[in-house]
């Protein structure tokens, strides 16, 4: 590379939730460097979307669009889009409501590429879908494939819950959802940082495997 500059693989787990949305608005404004490669990685689970609270959030997703019509375009607002306190909880509303329109499982993984673009217009962004079996286990399929795509840093957005703090720190496995964070924290070999948004201007809540929820002030 010209100039010596280090090329890295940065790995975002990108899903339609406000959490996803936090961990891309938090790679692009203070991870992501010049000569990166952003990689959107999306496991597709068969049972995921029979859950009633993910049907709930479409349905306010697309409420919020038909709503706002004159706040959506992108590219009339898109430094204000990435900078914005709000900006996670709209990126999400958007994901998920082009995730749930005419079964298009996976559209909101092109919204999340057109913002990075439009967001780093010299940034190389992209996407990788993998599907796993019921059963299966995410993190798992998460870590398999950061070493097949020799990913460097690795960022997921993180939900923290009462009963997720006493359970999933005690047990330190991946079971499904809330635990998946902190198990690829725990075994991930290359860099990895969970993410959480905290509020509309107060930043967000980093993890990894040398801090602990450190607050970064947007």
């Amino acid at each position: 590379m010209e100039g010596g500059a280090t090329v890295r693989r940065v790995m975002v787990v990108a899903d339609p939730t406000r959490e996803s949305a936090s961990a891309l608005q938090y790679a692009l404004s203070h991870a992501i460097i010049e000569n990166d490669t952003l990689i959107l990685f999306h496991v597709q689970n068969p049972s995921a979307w029979k859950n009633p609270f993910v049907a709930m959030f479409r349905k306010q997703a697309n409420n919020h669009i038909n709503n706002n019509n004159n706040n959506t375009n992108i590219s009339n607002n898109n430094n204000s889009t990435m900078s914005s306190g709000g900006a996670s909880t709209s990126l999400s509303m958007m994901i998920a409501a082009e995730s749930g329109g005419g079964g298009r499982d996976v559209d909101f993984l092109e919204t999340m590429k057109q913002i990075c673009v439009k967001a780093q217009p010299r940034l190389k962004v992209v996407v990788e879908k993998v599907e796993m079996s019921e059963g299966d286990d995410k993190a798992s399929f998460i870590l398999a494939h950061t070493h097949n795509l020799k990913v460097d840093v690795l960022i997921v957005g993180q939900r923290r819950s009462l009963s997720n703090a006493i359970l999933g720190t005690k047990r330190g496995i991946s079971i499904r959802g809330l635990d998946t964070a902190d198990y690829l924290i725990m075994h991930s070999k290359c860099t990895c940082v969970a993410v959480q948004k905290k509020g509309q201007n107060a930043g967000y809540l980093l993890s990894s495997k040398t801090y602990k929820n450190f607050w970064l002030l947007a």
